[in-house]
């Protein structure tokens, strides 16, 4: 039998779980978010090495309808320089996007999923070997509520802001979370955390473990 895919989620964020904009300014002030590009003051060596090993291992990316306008933007006109790789990475492989609204792409290789988010995510594991979704944070929000992902990975910066768009905000669905290899510590603070889906959440009493 063969082994389905894996759907990786992959995120910038500060310490207080904000995943907005980390990118630049105006990448998204929706909310009035007024620290566009925070993650500018953190450049990281480890951080780079494990985004370029996971920009080599995706065949198809897996966005948001606001991250991908956002990409859509920008990425096909960066083929080239530093950030050449990621943006040719994202220009050759499937584009999948979770949109309530009507979708007329113009970003090659692009696919508006359709109105159960879920199973259509579940079932791109049929056809691909690793999904990443970037960013997303509403659509992440919909895939650890439902359990449809395999990995999560944030680089969390030694920031905090206090507003933007959380990763888990209040009410988010309780879950467990298992850790499935130590952190990484980067040269300017940054760690990186790699989670795996664990169940439920369980409770108990710490004076019975004493």
């Amino acid at each position: 039998m063969t082994a389905r895919g894996r759907i990786v989620i992959d995120l910038f964020t500060t310490l207080d779980g904000v995943a907005q904009a980390p990118g630049g300014p105006e990448e998204d002030e929706s909310g009035g978010f007024r620290f566009g590009g925070w993650q500018a003051p953190f450049p990281d060596d480890m951080v780079g090495e494990q985004v370029d090993a996971y920009i080599r291992s995706m065949d198809a990316l897996l966005l948001g309808r606001r991250t991908y306008d956002i990409f859509a933007a920008y990425w096909p006109q960066h083929t080239d320089g530093a950030v050449g790789e990621i943006g040719r990475t994202f220009d050759r492989v499937p584009k999948y996007v979770a949109s309530r609204s009507a979708l007329q792409p113009t970003w090659q290789g692009t696919t508006r999923l359709g109105d159960d988010t879920p199973a259509e995510v579940d079932a791109l594991r049929d056809r691909h070997r690793e999904i990443h979704v970037v960013g997303s944070v509403g659509l992440v929000q919909t895939l650890l509520e439902s359990a449809v992902f395999d990995e999560l990975r944030m680089w969390v910066h030694p920031v905090v802001l206090g507003e933007g768009r959380k990763v888990f905000p209040e009410g988010a669905t309780p879950r467990s979370l298992a850790l499935i290899e130590p952190p990484l510590v980067g040269d300017h603070g940054v760690v990186q955390l790699r989670y795996a889906p664990a169940g439920p959440v369980e409770t108990g009493d710490m004076d019975e473990r004493a």
